[in-house]
């Protein structure tokens, strides 16, 4: 695998020798790209004339000629006409070279950083000023530059530029018309929207992605964190898929890191590792950090054995995925534009088939299982009503299209009584289905090994129309966590530290020591040991 070069800004030295200013200023350099236009012109037009002859050099006030227009230059504002209009004979050109050029000698060298094959800050393919908009040096809120050269970051600029170039691109495509949204999400909860390049490495983006530990959806949440953040997750709904829902829960789930550990690189590892093995290593670290803030304490803690190698790795992998991202043209992704996700909401009643929507909505059944990811049954939940989601543009012929939908085809299943040596085959071939779909209704499914059906229980048998809208996904309850030890609780809703140390006969103080906690803060969905159980006080006393 080609190594590829760190990218560092560059700086015009030998042009100006006064210190260079960060390219972290760039989006300020380009709300002055009109007024360096301007002076740009200006001085061309200062030069542009020609020698001066010697009445022009005794008689410096020009006399305008008999035919030459009064009228002062217009200055157009359209993105396409950024120049100032002339008159006819008396017009200039100007090319972007000049201007961007210009831009030296007015603003510093605080621009994009020298071609390595031109040895110019601008590159010969920018002729045009929308390529040359596209070719500034990005800025980001989260603290690249800093570690850009590190030896783990380069390790995936390499990865991801190398070997895996067409996994990456596949992946920023398919974030294309989630960005919108996870901007916006995070921006409203005080994250930088550059975090949501977690969601790239985490998933590619994607709402169906599944861990071999069992995490789920674009921000891969285990079923007893997700849930603690608020996310509906039973054998009918799954919000871990559901695009909207959890990315709010992974910026508030990031708040409640950032809030403990006050630092963002030290939250995503602990997103990724958990936040009591994050804090467990930072207390053993904590006389090395004097004087290191706590994105570096990171870099200091992924350089000992306290932390997974995945964790390690996952920040490094975060910072190099954003170098690449807001680097995308330069680095070879060919990404195109989509339309971003948004949709309109109806209710309809429970245990509703989604072909049923596609057909009140005009559209296609693939379409609503595409807004409604974390539907997983192909149907609503059987309870109550529920609210789906539809293309933009459809709600006001929805419900009179809807009611007009024949019974049979809003028919989810029929209910059969399981008789005597009836198998679990048989009835799906009677039906004209498979044996695992009427498994995807009955979670409580009674059956024995040979596949016979107990006896006088009740049994959903799926509808064609429920199906087509099914995924076939795993038991959303399934968890796989690493081995540990010590007993272990899952802090709920309102829980605090004092609650849970008294319900488990123990101290605050133990619960902190134990879990090598800085601050009283916790989260629900978080694992924490509470060694010192009431169980086990109750065991001495006996």
């Amino acid at each position: 695998m080609a190594e590829v070069p760190p990218i560092v800004r560059g700086c015009n030295i030998a042009a100006r020798r006064t210190r260079c200013s960060s390219w972290r200023s760039d989006l300020t350099q380009l709300r002055r790209l009109p007024l360096l236009v301007l002076t740009t012109v200006v001085a061309a037009c200062a030069t542009s004339r020609g020698p001066a002859t010697a009445n022009t050099a005794a008689n410096p006030k020009r006399q305008p000629a008999p035919n030459e227009s009064r009228e002062p230059a217009k200055v157009h504002t359209s993105a396409g006409d950024l120049m100032p209009s002339r008159a006819k004979h008396d017009s200039i050109e100007v090319s972007l070279r000049e201007v961007m050029s210009g831009a030296v000698a007015v603003f510093g060298d605080s621009l994009p950083a020298p071609n390595r094959a031109t040895g110019s800050a601008i590159r010969p393919a920018a002729d045009t000023m929308s390529d040359a908009l596209a070719e500034v040096e990005p800025t980001w809120d989260i603290d690249v530059r800093s570690y850009e050269t590190h030896d783990r970051v380069q390790k995936y600029v390499s990865l991801f530029t190398g070997s895996a170039h067409t996994t990456f691109e596949r992946w920023l495509q398919q974030g294309v018309r989630y960005m919108p949204m996870i901007r916006k999400t995070l921006r409203a909860r005080g994250i930088p929207e550059d975090m949501s390049y977690l969601a790239l490495i985490e998933s590619g983006y994607s709402p169906h992605a599944y861990s071999r530990a069992a995490a789920v959806g674009m921000w891969q949440f285990m079923t007893r964190t997700g849930r603690g953040m608020g996310l509906r997750i039973d054998w009918w709904v799954d919000e871990r898929r559901d695009p909207i829902e959890s990315t709010d829960a992974a910026a508030r789930f990031l708040d409640h890191l950032r809030d403990q550990f006050g630092s963002l690189y030290l939250a995503a590892a602990a997103y990724n590792g958990g936040p009591g093995r994050v804090a467990r290593g930072l207390n053993r670290i904590d006389d090395d950090l004097q004087g290191q803030n706590g994105d570096d304490a990171f870099f200091a803690l992924a350089d000992t054995r306290l932390l997974r190698a995945e964790t390690k790795d996952y920040v490094p992998k975060l910072i190099a995925a954003a170098l690449l991202a807001k680097n995308a043209k330069r680095f070879g992704y060919d990404i195109d534009s989509m339309p971003p996700f948004k949709y309109d909401s109806v209710k309809v009643p429970a245990a509703t088939p989604l072909t049923a929507v596609a057909r009140g909505a005009r559209s296609h059944v693939s379409v609503i299982r595409d807004l409604n990811p974390h539907v997983l049954r192909g149907i609503t939940p059987p309870k109550d009503s529920f609210v789906v989601r539809i293309p933009t543009g459809r709600v006001d012929s929805f419900y009179t299209r809807f009611d007009a939908i024949p019974d049979a085809e809003k028919k989810p299943y029929t209910r059969v009584v399981s008789k005597k040596g009836m198998t679990l085959r048989k009835l799906a071939a009677q039906h004209g289905i498979e044996s695992a779909q009427i498994r995807w209704y009955n979670p409580k499914l009674r059956v024995s090994k040979s596949g016979v059906l107990t006896a006088g229980q009740t049994v959903l048998v799926p509808t064609e129309h429920a199906v087509e809208g099914a995924f076939d996904v795993p038991n959303p309850e399934i968890e796989r966590y690493g081995t540990s030890s010590g007993s272990r609780y899952v802090v709920r809703r309102g829980d605090n530290l004092g609650s849970i140390a008294k319900r488990h006969g123990t101290t605050v103080a133990a619960l902190m020591r134990l879990n090598r906690l800085k601050k009283k803060v916790i989260y629900p969905g978080q694992s924490i040991i509470v060694r010192g159980t009431a169980r086990k006080k109750a065991a001495k006393t006996n």
